[in-house]
């Protein structure tokens, strides 16, 4: 290694920064943020430096930098546009054995500043070493991504109950306690929000003998989206990456499910509008035996799950039954699909309102409010239309809606093989017939699939 990667407490400690530019501006918030107390040297200062000097959360001392006694410093950073000023603070600090760090040179810093994931109290440095600061960023890009903003809450949850376990558990137990309650549903209730139930769990847990699972698991119900795995959301992923086993339905794309983590078991229990490999009732079922067995089990649909996807019956049996969950909104069919056709669902000049129906056939009829769908000046969106798209338009132009009214189809929407189909409620039945669509598709009315034509943005390969 080239540099020691270690955790500096320079809280109430006097810091030095010399420069008084943008850069120089940044690394006097990270010291700000670490507690230090920072005098800035420069004649002039930004805007935002002239801010916190007006207000005391600086020392502004304006004068061009003086080879001078820095011994009272605990840190330097140099962030001049002079080499020459920049190698003088360097030399001089490290005379006197203060840390020093010039920016965008690390032959002359003894210390560097990766870029940095907080989640005070848990912090997360990533270094280069100085050779590529651009890819430090980018790694911790990634890793924001999986890191959630309120590990900083666990972790202070967790301290708050160091001595307590410390008194209760011996040493040799003490690990797979913790194990349990930073991988299990203790954890995911802190995160989700629910500290009052976290408390609980982690009191009971502690009035056992053993830090053994107590055959409790835990449901969470994620929406996947519509089809993109980078549309899913930080927590979606995390707790695809923890599961057990998973029940996904047929609407969940591939490339969703291969984010789940390997070694759960999968099972399909997707519906088709006239095959239902598992009824409601047995996937409700399913989900409390595989819960009361101690497994996190993860209940993946496509799109959003409060949606026209029956998670309100899932988590209703849930609760009856005691069973702890956690509900994940996903992007749903519909902003998904008009985003990526380019369709605003709302506009100002076309469409003030949006209703969301089902197309679902019962005895090859349905019952919509027909007159409310066919008001002007709103879009119309549905859900499992395909079969009934003849029998939807038909009845909407008996309602009064103008045959000419701008329609479309969106197939397999935010993927590489979407497909977009427009035309009018008049011609678009005929337009999906001799396009042979199979698979469920989202069926756009109204005026903006007009403005489809101006703002196609997504190419498919």
């Amino acid at each position: 290694m080239n540099f020691l990667p270690i955790f500096l407490n320079i809280r109430n400690q006097p810091g030095l920064v010399v420069g008084g530019g943008t850069i120089a501006a940044r690394k006097v918030e990270l010291l700000l943020r670490a507690q230090a107390i920072v005098t800035v040297v420069a004649p002039q200062l930004t805007e935002q430096l002239v801010e916190w000097a007006n207000v005391g959360r600086i020392i502004h001392q304006a004068s061009n930098f003086e080879l001078t006694d820095l011994h009272q410093y605990r840190v330097v950073i140099a962030a001049t546009d002079d080499k020459m000023v920049n190698e003088q603070v360097s030399q001089l600090a490290q005379t006197q054995g203060i840390p020093v760090n010039v920016v965008d040179q690390p032959e002359l810093c003894t210390f560097i500043m990766p870029s940095i994931i907080d989640r005070s109290p848990v912090q997360i440095a990533v270094s280069t070493g100085g050779a590529s600061p651009v890819l430090a960023r980018l790694l911790r890009s990634r890793l924001e991504s999986v890191v959630p903003a309120n590990y900083g809450r666990l972790a202070e949850f967790v301290a708050s109950f160091r001595a307590k376990v410390k008194q209760h558990l011996p040493f040799d137990e003490r690990r797979r306690f913790w194990e349990k309650v930073l991988q299990g549903p203790i954890a995911e209730s802190l995160l989700a929000g629910n500290k009052d139930i976290a408390t609980k769990a982690i009191e009971k847990l502690l009035t056992k003998t053993t830090a053994e699972p107590d055959g409790q698991g835990e449901v969470y119900l994620v929406g996947g989206g519509p089809g993109d795995p980078d549309l899913l959301t930080f927590r979606a992923l995390r707790l695809m990456q923890q599961a057990d086993v998973v029940l996904y339905d047929r609407l969940v794309s591939e490339g969703v499910l291969n984010l789940v983590r390997f070694e759960a078991e999968r099972i399909y229990v997707g519906k088709a509008p006239t095959n239902h490999v598992v009824p409601q009732y047995e996937i409700n079922k399913l989900l409390i035996k595989l819960a009361k067995q101690g497994k996190r089990v993860l209940r993946l649909k496509g799109g959003d799950p409060f949606l026209f996807g029956r998670g309100g019956e899932e988590i209703e049996t849930l609760m009856d039954e005691g069973i702890p969950f956690q509900v994940v909104p996903g992007i749903t069919a519909a902003t998904g699909s008009s985003a990526y056709a380019g369709i605003p669902l709302t506009h100002r000049d076309h469409a003030q309102s949006c209703m969301f129906v089902t197309g679902h056939l019962k005895d090859n009829t349905m019952n919509l409010n027909w007159t409310a769908l066919s008001q002007p000046n709103q879009t119309v969106v549905i859900y499992m239309g395909l079969r009934g798209l003849p029998i939807i338009t038909k009845e909407l132009i008996k309602h009064g809606m103008p045959t000419n009214k701008p329609a479309a189809l969106i197939q397999k929407a935010t993927t590489q093989d979407q497909r977009v189909l427009i035309g009018t409620i008049e011609t678009l039945p005929d337009i999906v017939a001799k396009a042979d669509i199979k698979l469920s598709s989202i069926i756009i009315i109204g005026d903006v699939v007009k403005l489809r034509e101006k703002l196609d943005w997504f190419t498919v390969k």
